[in-house]
């Protein structure tokens, strides 16, 4: 029997990463998204961890995801809690890591059939 990876694109799967890029079912990314798993993938505007605000974290509210998996760029930064109190106020979560760390739990996630979204800040 031959095994291999079903890959009809159905869910929105990080296929790759590195230090200035994402890709999402193979098509490369070079600044900062919001990823869901069965949503089109959303342009988020922010380029700096320094330039995140409340409104670029309430984007994240009309998805209502259960978990926010924010990336903060290439080392683990934890973004201050009034930047996310408009999620928490929803009772939806939010876990801070690394990028390539965030892009390997969203798979995780999103395979377990979880609604999870995933900020990742590409820090141009």
């Amino acid at each position: 029997m031959k095994l291999h990876q079903d890959s009809s694109g159905a869910l929105n799967t990080v296929t790759g990463y590195g230090a200035d890029y994402v890709e999402i079912n193979l098509e490369r990314h070079t600044s900062s998204i919001i990823v869901m798993p069965d949503s089109p993938v959303i342009p988020w505007p922010v380029g700096a961890f320094d330039a995140l605000t409340p409104e670029l974290f309430a984007m994240l509210l009309p998805l209502d995801p259960e978990v926010v998996v924010f990336g903060s760029g290439e080392r683990l930064r934890f973004p201050h809690p009034r930047l996310t109190s408009a999620l928490g106020a929803k009772r939806i979560g939010v876990e801070a890591m690394d990028f390539k760390a965030a892009c390997r739990t969203y798979n995780i996630l999103m395979a377990e059939g979880r609604r999870v979204a995933a900020a990742l800040l590409i820090e141009s």
